[in-house]
């Protein structure tokens, strides 16, 4: 279920305040968040962020092709280690 068009996005009104100072200020050290429900906008274009994937950061530079997507479809919270199964095992009787 997507949020309503006429409401606008989602973003975290703290992080656009932290995007904005290091904006000002020319700092380029990533901005540390645990809001992955926020809406990557287009004043966050170059700024590296570490996003937490309920484990440790994860670093996500943004670009222009990321506006409109979330913060957390760039931080993975599941780790695919392969599907079970023989993969080095021989079949029997060859």
């Amino acid at each position: 279920m997507s949020r309503s068009s006429k409401k606008g996005p989602y973003f975290d009104p703290k992080l656009l305040a932290k995007v904005e100072k290091t904006g000002k200020s020319g700092a380029r050290a990533p901005i540390k968040t645990w809001s992955r429900d926020c809406t990557i906008l287009p004043d966050f274009v170059g700024v590296t962020f570490e996003v937490h994937n309920g484990k440790n950061f994860i670093k996500v530079y943004v670009t222009e092709e990321m506006v409109g997507h979330k913060l957390g479809e760039f931080s993975p919270t599941r780790v695919f280690k392969g599907h079970s199964g023989g993969k080095a095992k021989a079949a029997p009787g060859k």
